[in-house]
């Protein structure tokens, strides 16, 4: 995996010594972004609510439904002492927080100029559309722009692997509030508000890998402050070269799969399959090419694609 600490700004732009920004007469502006499913509303409503508790006026605007599964989700929050619309202008938006590669650079127009911070996490869900070749190493149809490139164009970024912070915690599902812990760095509400209003909005059994996750999300940004100008890491681990020999192994969470039959549908290969107990499984491995929709397009997260090389399947084999 990837070095999860990723902080991208070029030599010349000196380190930020404060990320707090107070809200003032007029509406302050967060824009949330991300893919169906990843908890994009869910982070919207903490910080709407915990402005509402901090006695600032909140208007908030989302679009989703359709979306939930793996559509374009956004939300704007907009908070104040006197807020007038819900959603933001383009070019006003003095935070944008993007829990999906390409949905982040798609709205970076919205950013403020000059001004507006860019917090992303780096982690990238391919649309099917783009893989025409579903070999791995095949090109897809995708943004290949890296985040050193889209530092020239906003005033403040942080690129961070989130997702992979998150399965470090055991719960890939918490990237979002490793992204929200980074958010909160920006605004001067108190941790203790933060964790309690985060708690409220997480299922029971999982506010302890939440609130661990929000505060490696606010941690991150400490290391980031501090980092060297220049520095970046690999934003993902580059796929299995197309002609490099691999076994195609998949990890089905039994506990997770709500036998919604996504992913047996929208198979390409039409190698899964739902079994007796209505649990997806893999029933023909050898058509299966690794694409990986299927764990791209599960709501639940519940399937995970490995590509085991020769060295890897001796390891397993043991």
């Amino acid at each position: 995996m990837s070095d999860p600490v990723t902080t991208v700004r070029p030599a010349a732009w000196p380190k930020p010594s404060v990320l707090t920004i107070e809200p003032a007469q007029d509406a302050f502006n967060v824009l949330i972004v991300g893919v169906g499913g990843q908890g994009v509303i869910m982070v919207s409503k903490v910080l709407a609510l915990l402005a509402q508790r901090q006695g600032f006026e909140v208007k908030q605007s989302e679009v989703h439904g359709m979306a939930k599964r793996g559509g374009s989700v956004f939300s704007h929050v907009r908070f104040g002492r006197q807020v007038w619309s819900p959603t933001i202008p383009k070019g006003e938006v003095d935070i944008l927080v993007a829990l999906e590669w390409a949905e982040g650079l798609r709205w970076l127009p919205f950013l403020k100029p000059g001004t507006g911070i860019f917090i992303c996490d780096t982690k990238r869900i391919v649309p099917p559309f783009a893989c025409l070749n579903r070999r791995p190493g095949a090109p897809m149809r995708y943004s290949k722009e890296t985040p050193a490139e889209v530092i020239a164009h906003v005033g403040e970024g942080y690129a961070i692997d989130a997702t992979d912070m998150a399965e470090q915690l055991g719960n890939e599902r918490a990237a979002n509030v490793i992204l929200l812990g980074a958010l909160s760095t920006a605004l001067q509400f108190e941790p203790a508000d933060w964790e309690k209003t985060v708690a409220e909005f997480v299922p029971k059994k999982t506010i302890t890998v939440n609130l661990e996750a929000f505060r490696r999300g606010r941690d991150w940004i400490e290391e980031a402050r501090t980092a060297t100008p220049a520095v970046e890491a690999p934003a993902v681990s580059p796929p299995a070269p197309a002609d490099t020999a691999y076994k195609v192994r998949l990890e089905i969470n039994e506990a997770w799969c709500k036998s919604c039959d996504i992913c047996v549908k929208l198979c390409p290969e039409h190698c899964l399959r739902l079994n007796a107990d209505r649990i997806a499984e893999l029933a023909e491995p050898d058509k299966c090419t690794g694409c990986r929709l299927c764990e791209w397009l599960c709501p639940d997260f519940a399937i995970r694609v490995h590509l085991d090389s020769a060295g890897a399947q001796r390891e397993l084999a043991r």
